[in-house]
């Protein structure tokens, strides 16, 4: 009786992990990769408990079944730490490099106020622009279907509050995703200048600067990382461990991959 009593609390523990996964995917804004590793994990220890299960009548299957699963996780685990390697080394940006022009990456407009990511992504502009004045900022980012402005213009109006001068903020307001805001901006600084830059500055949040070095690199342009400190720890956890899946899906899928 105890034995069995056991083995059903013990199920607990991936329900407990499929709740918080459906807490943190739907409820919590910007943690939704959390919610998918609660998910995850949950499916990964019923598997254990399921072949446990099977051992009795299934021993060499339940053993094979065993070792392909850890072999799996082991795998995984391990392009996962490697991947988290560079993106944490990447987040600490290129403080030394220098740059004539910066570029930086629209994220989420609220109406007309910029979301969380984005103004740290303004605030970070602002500090570089202040520090270098003689630097020009591509403010770039289009208009979704749920936002009131462009995300380029939202930047602008807040920079422009702050005192920056606008004739040192170009508006690229059609980019849709990393590619393109890369893309656009180099095409926007040629047809201004007459020159296509071969080395740019990002300004992004911190955890995406190893992606974008690799979309700009994709480009023909040396990147030089600008960081955005993500001031939400929770959401800085949630999109630095999404982001090693964003880099592969970006290595398989290469060029024609756009985020």
């Amino acid at each position: 009786m105890k034995k069995l009593s056991f083995h059903i609390f013990k199920w607990l523990i991936p329900i407990t992990f499929v709740l918080l996964g459906i807490f943190c995917y739907l409820a919590v804004h910007g943690h939704q990769f959390l919610g998918l590793i609660c998910f995850g994990l949950a499916g990964v220890i019923s598997c254990y408990f399921l072949i446990a299960l099977l051992k009795r009548k299934h021993y060499m299957a339940s053993k094979a079944l065993k070792t392909v699963l850890t072999s799996l996780l082991c795998l995984g685990i391990l392009m996962f730490s490697v991947t988290e390697v560079l993106v944490l080394k990447s987040s600490l940006g290129d403080p030394e490099e220098s740059c004539q022009y910066i570029v930086v990456l629209g994220a989420r407009v609220k109406g007309t106020s910029p979301s969380v990511s984005l103004n740290d992504r303004i605030n970070t502009a602002y500090t570089y622009l202040t520090e270098h004045p003689d630097v020009i900022a591509i403010l770039s980012g289009g208009q979704g279907e749920d936002e009131g402005i462009s995300e380029a213009q939202c930047m602008f109006d807040q920079l422009t509050a702050r005192g920056i001068d606008a004739d040192r903020l170009w508006l690229e307001d059609q980019a849709t995703s990393t590619w393109e805001n890369l893309i656009f901006s180099a095409n926007l600084i040629e047809r201004k200048t007459g020159v296509r830059p071969v080395k740019l500055g990002i300004v992004s949040s911190e955890y995406h600067l190893y992606r974008a070095g690799l979309f700009a690199k994709d480009c023909g342009i040396e990147a030089v990382g600008i960081p955005a400190k993500t001031s939400l720890f929770t959401i800085r956890l949630n999109y630095f461990l999404r982001e090693s899946a964003g880099v592969w899906h970006y290595l398989i899928l290469g060029g024609q991959y756009h985020d």
